[in-house]
């Protein structure tokens, strides 16, 4: 494994920051404030073409190797972590047609985000079914007349509020049955300047197959709130063979694929942020000046900047490998993409959190980013399965 970084790799950095800089940075904070989605910073994401990232060349015509998909999540995330989990949750819902959809899948589902900044919501997590996704009742059945019909309700779903495709797993037949399918469901295309940014109503999209698909208000949440979350339900919505990717009995599989391939991405957003706080942090301990001295002066301030920095390059050591085992296929790849999560996660919180102790009272107001980051950090450290079950991943593995 190569550490240093090919000629392209290093363009996509430089293109992300500046970006970030330009686009970003000068106004997540106050984009938060107003609880408005930035479909604008999305729409420019997409004419840069750092959306999309997991679409085959074959459709795209141009390929990103997942090295390079995990730095451009970085930098997304350095300037603010919920723009990037927004275009990581489109890949998410995106990866799983790539990998294991036929070449018409590929080309029907995947075609138009290519043609326009269009997003797409990954549908997993239920309100009964966290962590433990064989507890799904969401469920697609043959009705009479011998077609699917999927019903169901989903929870905490990234884009829901302005998807154009939902990707979603369910039961086959019924809420116990062992087998678990991947279906996608194409809805109204929602594109930037026709899409109600800062609307809280909920969502009601009639289907030309049949059902249809409620959205929730959109979630008033700790942290994040520059990527949309909302409920999800299905209501008889109609189901062709040609929406079900691959076989409908191993959806679990091509869950396991998908988030083998989203736990890095999951953790380059974990590393952004936590470079985001020791950055902030070290600017702030520069300026700020208590008992005559600078604050990064003092010795037990300059350990805690010392203990950010190592968690900081710790985590982004696990992300690199990670990457590069889930772009290799390596056979313990899932264990790695584990790895690289919680320690990206841990730094996340810990540095957000000793870089608001270093800011003293000050870092408690909410005009100061570091106040900011504290709350975006916390979901890092849940979504796309908990700390505890990451451990469970990297246990099972290890006996």
């Amino acid at each position: 494994m190569d550490l240093n970084l090919n000629e392209e790799q290093k363009q996509y950095v430089e293109t992300v920051r500046r970006f970030v800089g330009r686009e970003i940075m000068p106004r997540a904070m106050n984009l938060e404030k107003g609880h408005a989605f930035p479909f604008d910073i999305i729409r420019k994401a997409w004419d840069l073409g750092i959306l999309n990232l997991s679409i085959p060349e074959a459709v795209k015509g141009y390929g990103i190797d997942l090295i390079s998909t995990a730095l451009i999540i970085r930098e997304l995330s350095y300037g603010d972590s919920g723009i990037a989990t927004s275009a990581m949750c489109n890949d998410l819902a995106n990866a799983v047609i790539a990998m294991h959809g036929t070449e018409a899948q590929q080309h029907a589902f995947l075609a138009p985000f290519v043609e326009r900044p269009l997003l797409a919501s990954f549908c997993l997590t239920e309100p009964g079914a966290g962590s433990d996704n064989s507890a799904m009742t969401s469920v697609i059945r043959k009705g009479k007349d011998g077609r699917y019909l999927l019903n169901g309700s989903k929870c905490f779903i990234t884009n829901a509020s302005f998807a154009s495709q939902f990707t979603v797993f369910c039961k086959v037949g019924k809420s116990s049955s062992p087998f678990i399918a991947c279906v996608v469901v194409p809805a109204i295309a929602v594109e930037p300047d026709t899409a109600e940014a800062g609307s809280h109503a909920c969502r009601e999209i009639p289907l030309p197959c049949g059902g249809r698909i409620v959205t929730g208000k959109p979630e008033d949440k700790l942290g994040q709130r520059l990527s949309n979350t909302a409920t999800v339900t299905f209501e008889d919505v109609e189901i062709s063979d040609a929406q079900i990717i691959g076989d409908r009995r191993l959806g679990f599989q091509y869950l396991t694929d998908v988030l083998d391939y989203a736990r890095p991405m999951v953790a380059a957003i974990g590393v952004g942020l936590a470079r985001r706080a020791l950055d902030v942090t070290l600017a702030y301990t520069q300026e700020r000046r208590q008992f005559g001295q600078r604050i990064c002066d003092m010795p037990v301030a300059r350990e805690t900047l010392v203990a950010m920095w190592k968690r900081v390059e710790m985590a982004e050591m696990a992300l690199m490998k990670a990457a590069f085992m889930v772009q290799e296929g390596a056979p313990d790849r899932g264990v790695y993409a584990s790895l690289a999560k919680n320690l990206a996660a841990e730094a996340a919180v810990f540095c957000s959190t000793e870089g608001l102790h270093l800011h003293g009272g000050y870092g408690f107001m909410s005009e100061y980013e570091i106040s900011k980051l504290i709350r975006d950090a916390q979901i890092i450290d849940i979504y796309e399965g908990v700390r505890e079950v990451q451990n469970m991943i990297i246990g099972r593995e290890l006996i």
